[in-house]
């Protein structure tokens, strides 16, 4: 009994006390991976950023348009679940690389699209580049983390999130000035991104690998398999509610503004910007927060919070649709790296699983939304829309069945 009890107690110092170099946050690498992420979703979002471009030169309808959201996203959906089970088997240190060259090639396309199959091949080239980039870039942002995963995982996230919100104002500046052709200048960051991630796998396989080894559980050791797999399910369900609703925003809301208040292009995408800019600092308010009072609480607050401004904003003016944007991308934002590094926690051994799992269901529940919502629209009005998805945050109440997970000290 007594070797027993010290068999015991030798494991649960393997599982609760890792090394002591992977206690050291590792925060050049977490804002290299930062800025790559900022560079590849600023590449990724120049779509939806040129949709009424495309949609006035192509004469394209919304379902047309909510298809090629779909083709990109659903390519990196379907995809980063494999690439992240794959990698947490035999990790691949300069697929990151590998990735940003997918859309260096997509982006040369999309400059060069004279019709309709040419912009949904860019998609799918582009989506490519994707599905290898967040889950392994998750990985290394895991990696670099030590005892801060949530501050990590906001900072390799709001790296996407600042892309994303610069990609409408670039395009504003850019794309609206000189044309679809000027995509093709966007080909310099991509090199630069290639660069950065290639310094970024020397690091990944000289000294990342040794940090995210561990001879720890396969799953959270305090909860039954069943319990883990109902949250999993659950996590999923407030993916599906968070990016059904963002899609509606990034895909539709310059429409939207247009069509309600009819301001120019311009404005519209300027506004696209202010909302995406909130999304950024919500998600870099997430992590950290969750690090602190614990990740649940965020998700609760995140999800469920927004439903107030998501229920007044088809009813306000053009000064409040702004603000209530801004509310609404900052609450609704800072729950995605919170759950993702909940996610982490029930499943600590399958991190890459898990990135590409929740990073790939998030892209395909985001296309899966802009089409669902571009039929919807063709067969409404844009402003229905956004009634309907008022109640999206309402999904948010489940998540009073997620276990309080018991942060173990070293």
């Amino acid at each position: 009994m007594q070797a027993t009890a010290r068999s015991h107690a030798m494991t649960d110092i393997t599982v609760t006390a890792p090394a002591k170099p992977a206690q050291n946050t590792v925060f050049a690498v977490i804002f290299a991976i930062s800025f790559c992420h900022m560079l590849n979703d600023m590449m990724q979002m120049l779509l939806p950023a040129i949709y009424p471009t495309l949609k006035a030169d192509m004469h394209l309808s919304f379902a047309q348009i909510g298809l090629i959201t779909f083709a990109f996203q659903c390519t990196a959906s379907l995809l980063q679940p494999a690439v992240g089970l794959v990698a947490d088997r035999r990790p691949m240190p300069y697929s990151l690389p590998a990735g940003m060259v997918s859309t260096l090639i997509g982006l040369i396309v999309l400059s060069q699209a004279s019709s309709y199959s040419l912009l949904l091949t860019a998609a799918v080239l582009i989506g490519l580049g994707s599905a290898v980039f967040h889950p392994e870039s998750s990985r290394v942002a895991r990696m670099a983390a030590g005892k801060r995963p949530g501050l990590a995982q906001s900072l390799f996230q709001v790296g996407g999130n600042a892309g994303q919100a610069l990609s409408p104002l670039t395009a504003a500046l850019i794309v609206a000035l000189y044309g679809q052709k000027s995509i093709a200048w966007y080909a310099g960051l991509a090199f630069l991104g290639i660069f950065v991630l290639w310094q970024v796998g020397r690091w990944y396989k000289h000294h990342g690998l040794q940090r995210i080894r561990t001879k720890g559980p396969s799953r959270h050791t305090d909860l039954p398999r069943a319990k883990i797999i109902q949250s999993v399910a659950i996590l999923m369900a407030l993916i599906f509610s968070k990016f059904f609703y963002l899609a509606s925003i990034s895909s539709y809301f310059t429409f939207y503004l247009i069509h309600t208040f009819h301001v120019s292009v311009r404005v519209a995408q300027l506004h696209l910007f202010v909302f995406m800019a909130a999304v950024a600092f919500g998600t870099l308010a997430g992590g950290p927060i969750g690090d602190r009072i614990g990740r649940k609480y965020v998700i609760w607050v995140s999800i469920l919070g927004a439903l107030p401004f998501t229920l007044m904003l088809p009813y306000a003016d053009l000064f409040w649709s702004m603000m209530l944007s801004m509310v609404i991308g900052f609450a609704i934002s800072s729950a995605f790296p919170a759950i993702v590094v909940y996610a982490q926690e029930l499943l600590p051994a399958n991190v890459g699983l898990v990135a590409g799992l929740f990073f790939g269901f998030s892209f395909g529940m985001g296309g899966l939304g802009a089409w669902v919502l571009g039929i919807l629209a063709d067969h409404t009005d844009i402003t229905f829309v956004y009634h309907v998805c008022a109640f999206l945050p309402l999904i948010g109440l489940l998540t009073v069945f997620l276990p309080n997970l018991k942060t173990k000290k070293a």
